[in-house]
């Protein structure tokens, strides 16, 4: 895995409704003074979405999700941000490129818009976040159905890494996500993150996204999200010391803490 420090993706959500952070920034104003705070704290990508992928939203138009991320991507590139698009459409995803993003955070994995191996093809410059996915939020958790969890997730990445690399991407343009939460109960979740070693036998940069989710309050038994940010900690600390590339998280700085610490340790050794 990777052999340089875990990095912090900063969710940067463009919503009225997302599960952590929903409306907090949904306005440009709110949502800049979001990403300059992320910037201080060190963030090396701000992940900027407009579009909620929690279990159960429905869609919203390419319009809307258009409306809502460009103005906030070309304001945070000027601020020098380097910037993800979190999003599952092709266009968007070049709209964004144009605008200087260059990280695509598809949480379908290319699935929802199949021109998205296509942008993936022809931007040989960005970085493809393919995560494991199964359907859209509105019922994703009907196919949470698996006989060993960690192997087909890692059979199902393995077939849209082939897609992408059989249409012409470059293998080092790659970054997988196991998809912590999406067509998985909470314990599929801790399954994955038990055996991470496996999943990175396909040798690809590994992104974790646990941060302030369901089954960590499942854990602490807290419903604010806010509440499982400790447990979040807990997680990039454990991560980070696989050798995982990124995490991506709602705050920033104690996580970069955490990583610092566990590196710290790791050279004591």
């Amino acid at each position: 895995m990777n052999t340089k420090p875990t990095i912090v993706m900063g969710i940067l959500n463009i919503t009225p409704d997302s599960f952590a952070d929903g409306g907090r920034h949904f306005n440009f104003t709110d949502a800049i003074k979001r990403g300059e705070s992320m910037i201080a704290e060190g963030a090396e990508i701000i992940d900027v979405g407009g579009e909620s992928t929690r279990p159960g939203a429905e869609r919203i138009t390419e319009a809307e999700e258009r409306n809502r991320v460009m103005p906030v991507i070309a304001e945070l590139k000027k601020l020098g941000a380097v910037i993800s698009i979190d999003t599952m459409r092709a266009k968007i995803a070049n709209e964004a490129i144009l605008a200087g993003a260059t990280y695509i955070n598809d949480v379908s994995g290319g699935l929802a818009d199949p021109d998205m191996v296509k942008t993936v093809v022809a931007n040989p410059q960005i970085q493809y976040i393919a995560m494991h996915w199964r359907a859209h939020s509105k019922n994703m958790q009907d196919l949470a159905a698996y006989k060993d969890v960690v192997r087909e997730v890692k059979d199902e990445l393995q077939d849209r890494i082939d897609t992408l690399i059989s249409a012409g991407a470059d293998p080092d343009q790659l970054i997988i996500d196991p998809g912590l939460g999406f067509a998985k109960t909470g314990e599929h979740n801790w399954e994955i993150l038990r055996n991470l070693d496996r999943l990175a036998l396909l040798g690809f940069p590994i992104l974790i996204g646990a941060s302030r989710k369901k089954f960590l309050g499942e854990l602490t038994k807290t419903t604010n999200s806010d509440d499982r940010e400790a447990a979040s900690i807990a997680i990039t600390s454990l991560v980070a010391k696989t050798g995982a590339w990124g995490v991506r998280t709602h705050s920033v700085k104690p996580h970069k803490d955490a990583i610092a610490a566990v590196s710290a340790m790791e050279r004591i050794k």
